[in-house]
């Protein structure tokens, strides 16, 4: 469906305009065709969906580092890691990387918020490549 094809709509209120009509008649509203609210809605949504899984208690404070990805597909997988237990974060490039060059790669940093820490240091807390454990049944020792 081409944009002028698609009704005016009021992105406040909802009402349906004519394509000759550029305000909303009810509360003075600039007009946006349809399809772009649903697709504004839809992002919404997903922001929506994930600001639900953050556990306040776990929002306050000052950020702290808790973790180090070597790139950015490291760093996004640790953030849904902490995500998934209701732990913000957000990722920085780690100092040094941050030169025009490396802006897309390079090692970045996780933060969370001080009140977040512990339980994010135990959510991305993992046996280290090589340990024994006696009760890992992947041990091919034991």
């Amino acid at each position: 469906m081409a944009a002028g094809d698609a009704p005016l709509v009021c992105p406040s209120c909802g009402l349906e305009h004519p394509p000759s009509e550029r305000f909303c008649r009810a509360c003075a509203m600039p007009l946006v065709y349809a399809h772009r609210t649903r697709q504004s809605a839809e992002r919404t949504g997903e922001r929506r969906m994930q600001a639900r899984k953050i556990k306040p208690q776990y929002s306050e404070g000052k950020l702290v580092k808790v973790a180090y990805a070597q790139n950015q597909p490291e760093a996004e997988l640790l953030q849904g890691l902490l995500l998934e237990e209701g732990i913000p974060s957000m990722t920085r490039r780690a100092a040094g990387f941050d030169v025009p060059d490396f802006l897309a790669a390079g090692p970045r940093d996780i933060l969370v918020p001080e009140s977040g820490v512990e339980a994010a240091q135990q959510a991305l807390n993992a046996p280290a490549p090589g340990s024994t454990d006696p009760a890992d049944p992947l041990d091919p020792v034991s």
